[in-house]
């Protein structure tokens, strides 16, 4: 305080000037900017110098400029007071304590974010590497499987994302991992590399969100997406053998449905085409024999009312029937001498020969008499007389 020279012009008892804190205040700032007082002036005459005012003035605006701030849609704003949560803010201008006393994250909530399990892809996404710590898992039957995937997540809670969590990515990555190996170690290998993926990743995602909300993560599952699945490389060739072979057994197996599906409808309409003519079969000689014996008691009633008639006639029926089948001619010596004609070249083209005239009885012939056929005169009556007889008797 020596060295102030307004120091002994104060009263002791009462308090400093404002004027004189000013003044000492722009003398300061003077000195800063490398200015000192005009022409031997003192200071307490000093009357040009900096604007103190408007300058701590500006400078306190801007400093409140400072705390404005916008959160777009879809983000939230976490303000912080010395590091303490105060509260979180919605979209639209906002405006906090400037630094150091507040200050604020905008957090995208809706943003997707991926993380790999099992892989790393480079930039652009054109390569990738393995990572064999993660992805070889063990399965039920006791098979070692090399599984890759991927999961999408997004923020459904920004305080608990924020504060419960180290590493969102890390914490999400480990919970995908433990999930993933829990499922797949209650599966198969077949059901897990084949027809059970998808059922595999759907479960995935449920066991996960499960485990993040136990755990207060405020992280959202959004997909879980297979990459790849497949035997370890040391094995992929047995591995394909046995694939190669269970893809011929299920051809073939294709094959025999096929054959089967074809040669079955075919018995089986064979089968129905036999016993439908059987049964038209059996109709028909059903039908037959009931004619045949209708017709016998038809007859049978004449026979009783005219015995000696319809016994004639039945023997006259037959002796038609069986001499239309042969080739005899039956001549009657009895009826007198008439000259008959016998067709000997229709006799004779039945019999193999040929016939040259057809002369009559009495007329020679020239045909051998070896090709001629054997006419018995003597025990054939012709079918006239039959008829003439019938007549007679009725």
């Amino acid at each position: 305080m020596a060295n102030d020279p307004g120091w002994g012009n104060r009263n002791n008892d009462g308090p400093p000037d404002l004027d004189e804190v000013l003044r000492q205040f722009s003398r300061k700032l003077n000195g800063l900017f490398g200015r000192s007082p005009k022409g031997g002036q003192s200071p307490q005459t000093e009357g040009s110098g900096i604007p103190v005012l408007p300058i701590v003035g500006l400078i306190v605006v801007i400093w409140f400029a400072t705390g404005f701030y916008i959160v777009d849609q879809g983000s939230r704003g976490v303000v912080l007071r010395f590091g303490k949560h105060v509260e979180t803010t919605l979209p639209g201008p906002r405006w906090h304590m400037p630094y150091p006393v507040e200050s604020v994250d905008v957090i995208n909530m809706e943003q997707v974010r991926t993380i790999e399990v099992g892989y790393r892809s480079a930039e652009g996404g054109s390569a990738r590497s393995k990572e064999l710590r993660e992805s070889l898992m063990l399965t039920d039957d006791e098979n070692i499987i090399d599984l890759q995937f991927a999961v999408q997540y997004n923020l459904k809670n920004v305080e608990e994302a924020l504060f419960n969590n180290r590493s969102a990515e890390e914490s999400v990555r480990g919970i995908a991992e433990t999930a993933i190996r829990e499922i797949v170690g209650k599966s198969k290998m077949d059901f897990a590399l084949y027809e059970g993926r998808e059922e595999v990743a759907v479960e995935a995602k449920k066991l996960m969100q499960e485990i993040l909300d136990r755990y207060n993560t405020g992280i959202n599952v959004v997909n879980v997406t297979m990459q790849n699945a497949q035997p370890p490389e040391q094995v992929q060739a047995a591995f394909d053998d046995a694939v190669k072979a269970g893809q011929d057994l299920e051809r073939q197996k294709n094959e025999g449905q096929a054959y089967a599906n074809d040669i079955i409808p075919k018995a089986r309409g064979t089968a129905s085409r036999l016993l439908e003519e059987a049964a038209g079969y059996k109709l028909r000689v059903e039908n037959e024999a009931q004619g045949n014996a209708s017709r016998f008691e038809q007859v049978l009633t004449q026979y009783q009312r005219a015995p000696e008639v319809t016994r004639q006639r039945l023997y006259l029926d037959a002796q038609e029937q069986i001499l239309s089948n042969v080739s005899k001619v039956v001549v009657d010596q009895k009826g007198g001498n008439s000259l008959l004609y016998l067709p000997l070249d229709k006799l004779l083209a039945n019999t193999g020969g040929t016939a040259t005239a057809a002369p009559s009885l009495n007329a020679p012939t020239t045909t051998p008499a070896s090709t001629l056929p054997e006419i018995d005169l003597n025990n054939l009556r012709s079918r006239d007389s039959f008829r003439s007889r019938d007549r007679e008797s009725r």
